[in-house]
């Protein structure tokens, strides 16, 4: 596939996307009470639904980069640091 079509193929999903979250909005106004950490207030069920599923899903970002951090420090650490040399193995061919 070309880079064109690549990025047709990206607009076409992120207006499927768009459109279905509109669909989402419209079908879920009703107002709903909402508390968090001593605020309160209203929202339309959708926005906070849209939140709360965007607010997991930078914990659940947080929580990879953070793991992806570990293993190259990991990794890192590995490269700098030889290995134990095992006996009969000089790495010379005969």
């Amino acid at each position: 596939m070309t880079r064109a079509g690549v990025v047709w193929a990206t607009v076409v999903v992120a207006l499927i996307v768009l459109i279905l979250l509109i669909v989402f909005f419209l079908q879920n106004q009703d107002t709903v009470r909402v508390q968090f950490l001593g605020l309160d207030g209203f929202v339309p069920l959708g926005l906070a639904l849209f939140i709360a599923a965007v607010a997991g899903g930078v914990l659940v970002a947080v929580a990879g980069a953070v793991r992806i951090l570990q293993l190259r420090m990991i990794a890192r650490r590995a490269q700098r640091t030889p290995g134990p040399r095992r006996p009969g193995r000089s790495g010379k061919a005969g």
